[in-house]
């Protein structure tokens, strides 16, 4: 199986992710995990994402790219993988899809992760204090105002993968704001029901129940419009009869009129 989960930053995708690897038997692959890895290492990719990333930016698309089209070479994406945080850019999912097909692979569905950004951004506040008080070490780019940059840019970028999977018919929805074994179970059952249809398509059954139908169909219509047609022309054909006996009518009525005053006449001569 091979996933991609959107939403916007702090929706709970990471958790998600590793409640579905689990369940599936497929690798999380993050994006971010992996370039907080490079940042670790200090490489030079590393350091350019780490500024990206403090000033709440999205890294640039050929760098995560390439990392993903790495990735899932290895062993353990074999049976499917789990996108967690790619694609983040219409670009990004052309990309992907390409990259897949190149392999001969596609995506199996594509989970939409809908939460309050209002309610997010007293999580994240909630969520630093606590780590503070125990002590823990926060990331630069982990606070309300870098998540709220990193809002803006996931409405501008990012939500629009939206419309794009919609109408590839391989989106799914569920609610982020209950707790997150509800969230969780939301997810297990929109992958595991049938897969909704593309927008303005029918069903397969419909489409060949509707080919079946189709010569019968054109049949009756034809015949339909030969009979409107036939009761057209003979009406046609009766208000041109009439009419034509009334002028015969009329031009008896007048040649009997000459008669009578031609025969008047003479008498009167």
């Amino acid at each position: 199986m091979r996933l991609v989960l959107l939403g916007p930053p702090g929706a709970g995708k990471g958790t998600q992710a590793e409640k579905l690897a689990a369940r599936y038997g497929i690798a999380r692959l993050s994006t971010g995990d992996m370039l907080r890895a490079a940042v670790a290492a200090g490489t030079p990719i590393g350091q350019k994402a780490k500024d990206i990333m403090a000033r709440g930016e999205l890294v640039p698309d050929p760098v995560v790219i390439a990392i993903i089209a790495d990735r899932i070479k290895e062993p353990d994406c074999v049976k499917g993988f789990i996108l967690d945080g790619f694609p983040r850019t219409v670009a990004q999912a052309e990309a992907l899809e390409r990259l897949l097909a190149q392999r001969g692979l596609k995506l199996d569905a594509v989970v939409e992760i809908r939460v309050d950004e209002g309610i997010l951004i007293r999580r994240i506040e909630t969520r630093i204090g606590q780590m503070q008080a125990r002590g823990e070490t926060v990331r630069a780019d982990d606070n309300p105002e870098s998540l709220k940059q990193r809002l803006v840019a996931y409405r501008a970028q990012t939500a629009p993968l939206i419309d794009y999977y919609g109408k590839k018919g391989s989106l799914r929805t569920v609610d982020g704001m209950p707790p997150i074994e509800e969230v969780t179970q939301a997810i297990f059952r929109v992958l595991e029901k049938p897969a909704p249809a593309k927008a303005g398509s029918r069903p397969v059954q419909a489409r060949k129940k509707a080919s079946l139908k189709k010569p019968g169909q054109r049949a009756r219509k034809a015949a339909r419009k030969a009979k409107k047609k036939a009761r057209t022309l003979r009406t046609v054909a009766r208000a041109r009869k009439r009419v034509s006996v009334r002028r015969r009518a009329a031009r008896r009525g007048k040649a009997k009129s000459r008669q009578s005053a031609l025969k008047t006449a003479r008498r009167r001569g």
